[in-house]
């Protein structure tokens, strides 16, 4: 026991991880090791080599002379066990070909496959004629994997070397599967050309991965065409069995077909006709992009010559092709999604990983390739490389790049040798973390180096999208050294169109006075507009997001805070590109007050105000100003422009819903009308006590961006005052208050619109309380009964706006609910409604306000359901259209899906209406019938690119529904 530990800690002091197993193993070694430890604890994993060696001189102990004698061998072998346990238990039941590591080269792999498994290389069309031959090719072909390992292990091979003899490996196991497919399937009808594609076909295949193919197929002279079709997926199918069936040496690799036409969906093998022919007329994008690698691998090498050649032609004309942009730019935004993604381990599809390199350059060549021959190549370097001397990417962001993936690739090489498994995920476990640093060659600190080399290229990987796609733009229009190569204008103008960008020579326009010059602030500029080009591009419409930012930065760039602001502090930027690019709303209120910019940069600062704050500064304002009631209203309405654009961006930002936005401009509303009635009141003669009732949208709290604000004005006379004397202070107040509140101004007025009073524009625009009682007592009509559902008091006396919705309850909501002539009334009046308002040449379906299953639908079920039942039912007593349906389902008055049903319907058609506000900067009702404005419209509600029919259709089936509601409802049908 004693001379164990003292080996142990000795093998621990070489540098086994674990002295003591490795220790035990030596003990149990027949032969001495000794002499061999110090090669071995210079390997990435030590004490993983001395397992599969002792193991391997235990099954052939003449290994170890010829590892004594051979130094070439010693270092392949070792290095082979020190990383890849797999290889190990391989050379452990295949003891033999431990000496192709002695050999320098093996020679060509297709000919050595093909003689395993018994067929001749030298035939047109070899058939394997092995007994065994699937276990003869595993074998053969993990002999010849390992060879390359070891070249790779010990430096002998460079990774684009590796790469490429990797996916002709594959290849040659292809052409011995479709061999082992001849001896099976009678293939005299028809010729099978196999084109390798993805990584395969690129020639920078990992170690393990799926293959992916494409069939394609001709009969041969004087065969029927069907018959040859069916033979040739016969023969394709037993090839993929070949690869993939499971044997005591297990599999090869997954065969992928997926890549073909119609995906999984279509047939396996077509002729070159039928490719073509599908191509030409239904191909997406993606296709045209994966076609980039395509190359003839296997089979009949004519025929895959004869269709990568005809292919070719198609992929560089798929820039001219409908719906190239929006692929591109869907293409992008994946590439971009996966950059900002989480699962930052994943080396292949997490943020800035092997994938997105690849894609992002792959796009590049479909935009620029087509004019560009020397960007037509197959593999992710030289392609990268080619962009650099084009000028389409910068020199250094290539290098760096080039570096990042070449790193990736190693490591991602390296974890599936380990098991020969297919994985990207990087590990957590820091043995294996000490094993992947060992084998790249760092000795003093494996972990620690590897982990900040590992997290340095990421980061240069994660800002790959700046670097490849916008970057370039700038320096488009910038002065460059003569020793540069740029973007031409031209390909900077495709590149923006690619992008997204409709105006592709004003974007650059924009980008040139932004960023040309020596100030500070070009400077800054140029290191900003990358990235806010990228995020433009994200926006329903960037050309508006590059403006507004030009705009913007024209009036704030001398400004210090603001650029600064927008280079440190990322959220800022993100959201102000955002904005600028949802429409014309949001950008009209920053461009008046710019210094809203500074709110952008946490969701705090987006939060609502409570009234009461608001209440609290509007009062001082006009406090500040007492004596000059326009300039007191002026700063009020200066509060409600910075109110509403943090409202509008709070919800672009998707951090309120419709009902939320609607309480928001309510109050905004209320706290507006309050002070500028103080200021109209500060010169008044005291001679009546005055409120503003708030009618309609603003009474439900559900105004939206576009709402005028409903009211009507009461008041009542003080002890001793005449009421006619009363009555002319309050109409001169309510008239000052309007005027007040449309000034002409840089932001936006609030219009008053009174005509919801008594006798509507025909009656006064002020009463007393004691008229407005009269009046309801003898004139009122079941329309104005429904329309006072929506009254609730908004500003001026709190008193008596408690007294005028004292008198209207008796009304609004009668004890016994309505008789039947009245709800026949309310009927015929919304049936006519329905008939008679809507505009001229307007589409039904998509009127928002006015259409079926729209908002006034809605509503007049909820007011039904509160006339009728608000007298006996409490619950019901809400001017909220929202919280009517939902008390009255509350109560059993309305089904629960019926409920469902109709809130769904109203909130979207509140949000559409918003949402046109926000796009045009104008109010609208109708959904737009113009293609273009209908799908920013989309974006703006959350819909992808691609999503404006998806949105037509959603909107026209949950009106539909409600429609069906209101039918069986409100109109008892």
């Amino acid at each position: 026991m004693p001379r164990i530990e003292s080996t142990a800690a000795r093998l621990a002091k070489l540098g086994f991880a674990d002295g003591a197993r490795a220790a035990q193993l030596l003990d149990r070694t027949p032969a001495d090791l000794d002499d061999l430890l110090e090669s071995l604890v210079a390997v990435a994993d030590p004490d993983l080599a001395l397992v599969s060696l002792t193991r391997l001189a235990e099954r052939e102990p003449t290994v170890l002379t010829a590892v004594r004698e051979d130094e070439r061998l010693r270092a392949r072998l070792f290095a082979v066990l020190g990383v890849s346990a797999a290889l190990g238990e391989h050379l452990v039941r295949h003891p033999g070909q431990t000496a192709l590591l002695a050999e320098p080269e093996l020679g060509e792999a297709r000919a050595a496959l093909l003689r395993a498994v018994g067929a001749e290389p030298g035939e047109p069309e070899p058939r394997a004629g092995d007994p065994d031959p699937l276990v003869a090719l595993r074998v053969a072909y993990r002999g010849r994997l390992m060879h390359l390992a070891a070249r790779d292990l010990t430096g002998q091979a460079t990774l684009p070397e590796v790469m490429a003899e990797l996916s002709d490996l594959a290849g040659a196991a292809l052409e011995a599967a479709l061999a082992i497919a001849r001896a099976e399937v009678d293939d005299s009808e028809a010729r099978l050309a196999v084109i390798g594609m993805g990584k395969c076909g690129a020639r920078e295949l990992n170690y393990i991965s799926d293959v992916d193919v494409i069939f394609v197929a001709e009969p041969r002279e004087g065969a029927d065409e069907t018959k040859a079709l069916r033979s040739a997926t016969r023969l394709a199918q037993a090839m993929m069995r070949a690869c993939t069936a499971a044997t005591q040496e297990g599999s090869l690799w997954e065969v992928d077909a997926g890549l073909r036409p119609e995906g999984r969906s279509g047939p396996l093998v077509r002729t070159l006709a039928s490719h073509l022919a599908y191509y030409r007329r239904w191909a997406k994008t993606w296709e045209f992009q994966a076609l980039l690698k395509a190359r003839p691998v296997a089979g009949d090498q004519e025929l895959g010559e004869s269709y990568v050649q005809a292919v070719n032609d198609l992929v560089w004309t798929a820039a001219t092709r409908e719906h190239f942009v929006e692929d591109v730019q869907a293409m992008r935004r994946r590439v971009e999604s996966h950059v900002r993604a989480e699962g930052e381990r994943q080396l292949k599809l997490g943020p800035g990983g092997l994938r997105d390199i690849e894609f992002a350059v792959q796009l590049l060549q479909l935009v620029h390739g087509r004019l560009d021959p020397l960007l037509r190549r197959r593999a992710t370097l030289p392609a990268l490389a080619a962009l650099s001397r084009g000028g389409y990417v910068g020199r250094d962001d290539s290098r760096g790049l080039a570096e990042a993936y070449s790193f990736l690739r190693q490591v991602e090489h390296l974890l599936q040798l380990h098991r020969l498994r297919r994985t990207h995920l990087l590990p957590t476990d820091e043995a294996d973390l000490r094993r992947l640093g060992r084998a790249l060659g760092m000795q003093a600190d494996p972990v620690g180096e590897f982990t900040a080399r590992w997290r340095r290229h990421a980061m240069e990987a994660r800002r790959l999208h700046e670097k490849l796609f916008y970057r370039p733009l700038l320096q488009a229009v910038a002065r460059l050294p003569e020793s540069e190569a740029r973007l031409s204008t031209a390909a900077a103008a495709a590149r923006l169109e690619a992008l997204g960008y409709v105006d592709p020579s004003g974007a650059l326009r924009h980008i040139a006075a932004l960023s040309t010059g020596v100030s500070r602030r070009a400077a800054i500029q140029r290191t900003l507009l990358p990235v806010m080009l990228g995020w433009f591009a994200d926006t329903p419409d960037p050309d508006a997001a590059l403006l507004g930012f030009r705009q913007v930065s024209d009036k704030l760039g001398s400004t210090p805070w603001y650029l600064r602001l927008l280079r440190d502090e990322t959220a800022v930027a993100a959201r102000m590109a955002r904005v600028l690019g949802t429409g014309r709303y949001a950008t009209g209120l920053l461009m008046h007050a710019p210094d809203a910019v500074a709110m952008l940069g946490s969701d705090a600062e987006l939060a609502v105000r409570p009234p009461e704050s608001l209440r609290g500064e509007a009062s001082a304002a006009v406090s500040r100003h007492a004596g000059d009631p326009e300039t007191a209203v002026a700063a009020v309405r200066g509060l409600r422009r910075r109110e509403l654009f943090r409202t509008a961006v709070a919800d672009i930002s998707g951090l309120l819903d419709i009902e939320a936005v609607g309480t928001a401009l309510s109050s905004l509303t209320d706290v507006t009308l309050q002070a500028a009635l103080d200021a109209a009141l500060a010169k008044a003669p005291d001679a009546t006590r005055f409120a503003v009732i708030a009618m309609g949208r603003l009474g439900g709290m559900e105004c939206s961006y576009a709402s005028d604000a409903d009211v009507m004005f009461v008041h009542s006379p003080l002890p001793g005052v005449e009421e006619r004397e009363a009555t002319d202070a309050a109409f001169a107040v309510a008239n000052e208050l309007r005027r007040l509140l449309s000034l002409p101004a840089p932001d936006p007025p609030l219009l008053i619109d009174p005509d919801l009073r008594p006798e509507g524009r025909q009656g006064p625009l002020v009463r007393t309380l004691a008229s407005y009682r009269a009046y309801y007592a003898r004139w009122s009509s079941p329309w104005e009964a429904q329309a006072l559902l929506r009254a609730r008091f908004s500003a001026g006396d709190a008193s008596l706006g408690a007294a005028f919705t004292s008198v209207i309850d008796e009304l609004r909501y009668p004890a016994g609910g309505l008789r039947e002539d009245a709800i026949r009334e309310i009927r015929r009046l919304k049936a006519r409604m329905e008939a008679e308002r809507l505009p001229r040449g307007a589409d039904p379906a998509l009127h928002t306000k006015l259409g079926p299953g729209g908002l006034s639908d809605v509503e007049w079920v909820a007011q039904l359901l509160q006339l009728c039942h608000a007298g006996e039912v409490p619950a019901l007593r809400t001017t909220r259209t929202i919280g009517a349906l939902r008390a009255a389902s509350a109560e059993g008055l309305l089904a629960p899906d019926d409920e469902r049903v109709l809130a769904e319907a109203w909130r979207f058609a509140s949000r559409v209406r918003d949402a046109i506000m926000l796009v045009r900067g104008r109010p609208g009702d109708s959904v737009p019938a113009e293609a273009g404005e209908r799908r920013l419209i989309a974006r703006t509600l959350g819909y992808p690119p691609d999503g404006s029919e998806d949105f037509l259709d959603d909107y026209r089936r949950v009106t539909r529904r409600a429609r069906q509601v209101v039918e069986r409802v409100f109109y008892g049908g």
